[in-house]
């Protein structure tokens, strides 16, 4: 990231640079797998004459949707852009050079698009036409808006966002096989609002056989494309008359197992299920099948030996624990995470950048893990 002119900035700058991404943020559920972006732009006089959002029309990007509403009084003004524009030939024109023709004398924006195709080249395109770039404001703003989209490229796989309920010691339900509801109606409105965020959902097996579950973003919001369900599943438990085989044809779901048993994969193709050959334990390989298919985040929602097989892989971006205000005690019970689990307290999980909320009488808690050894 270029810092060296976020330096040269002011109280409007902040202002309006997090208008940007607010505008950016519209688009949550909409865009993806392209990122989130947002543009304002102000007048030589400090007037806002220009707003946009991106929306995956195919047509309009947010800077030239600014640039149409913002006319004439766009010349000599500046442009404050939650990512940095493009400046190749995609299936739109260069943003860059619609602000370059517009007349635009100035442009702000917090980070560097991670697109190979773009990284620097539009910071530089706008820098060579005379334009002033400002860099590295709100950064790390901009950054967590555009998560998935910065893993998509620096990682080459989708985001993986954990999500698990439990109570105030740890437990996810009364019993490996006994269906549980440990959240709240704002817990689980939370839980949806998640679910909106993200491209795919993924829960194991034994999730599906205990709960049944429909696995649907239900947070009332526009998405462009279903949620896809993801299941894990090399033993083939997944009934026939799950919800999630029964409602394939509607909602798209892939199931992933290396079972042998054909019979019972050709019941589930023909009911519309997307059937991916592999360990389903090779999470890395469940990561790249999901690529394939351009989804560029998931959030897993499954039981703890699928929690704890993330962690154990070091495949955990981002972590969010939803805490019932129950203790559950007793053996039978199972925690939130099993698996190999850490060796020592250095290679235990550690969150950062933690942030804490209410919702009803739960408490959310979602951090980012930091490297652990492996």
């Amino acid at each position: 990231m270029d810092t060296t002119s976020a330096k040269f900035v002011s109280d409007t700058d902040t202002q309006m640079t997090r208008r940007a991404l607010a505008l950016a943020s519209k688009g949550v559920g909409l865009v993806s797998p392209n990122p989130l972006v947002g543009c304002v732009i102000v007048s030589a006089n400090g007037e806002v004459v220009g707003e946009g959002t991106y929306l995956y029309d195919g047509v309009t990007h947010a800077e030239v949707l600014a640039l149409e509403q913002a006319g004439e009084h766009a010349r000599g003004g500046t442009a404050y852009v939650s990512l940095e524009p493009h400046s190749h030939h995609g299936k739109t024109p260069p943003c860059t050079q619609a602000l370059i023709n517009a007349g635009i004398k100035r442009v702000v924006a917090p980070i560097e698009d991670p697109n190979p195709l773009v990284s620097g080249k539009g910071f530089q395109a706008l820098r060579d036409a005379g334009i002033e770039v400002s860099v590295g404001l709100c950064a790390d703003e901009a950054s967590k808006l555009n998560e998935k989209f910065i893993c998509w490229h620096k990682k080459s796989r989708p985001f993986v966002h954990l999500k698990m309920a439990m109570s105030l010691d740890g437990r996810i339900s009364m019993g490996s096989s006994v269906s549980t509801v440990l959240s709240s109606d704002a817990g689980m409105k939370r839980v949806q609002a998640f679910r909106h965020e993200h491209d795919a959902i993924l829960v194991g097996a034994n999730t599906v056989v205990v709960d049944d579950p429909s696995l649907t973003d239900r947070s009332g919001f526009d998405r462009r494309r279903k949620l896809v369900r993801v299941i894990l599943d090399n033993r083939l438990r997944t009934p026939l008359d799950a919800t999630v085989v029964k409602t394939a044809n509607e909602t798209p779901t892939i199931l992933v197992s290396n079972s042998t048993d054909q019979e019972k994969m050709k019941s589930m193709i023909e009911s519309g299920v997307d059937f991916v050959s592999a360990d389903a334990r090779d999470l890395s390989a469940v990561l790249q099948a999901l690529r394939e298919r351009e989804l560029q985040s998931v959030l897993v929602e499954g039981g703890s030996s699928v929690a704890g097989a993330f962690r154990d892989a070091g495949l955990i971006d981002k972590l969010t624990l939803m805490i019932s205000p129950r203790i559950v005690g007793g053996t039978e019970a199972p925690l939130a995470f099993t698996g190999n689990g850490a060796k020592s307290i250095e290679e235990a999980t550690t969150l950062d950048d933690i942030s804490i909320q209410r919702h009803g009488p739960d408490i959310e808690i979602t951090g980012y893990p930091k490297s652990f050894a492996r």
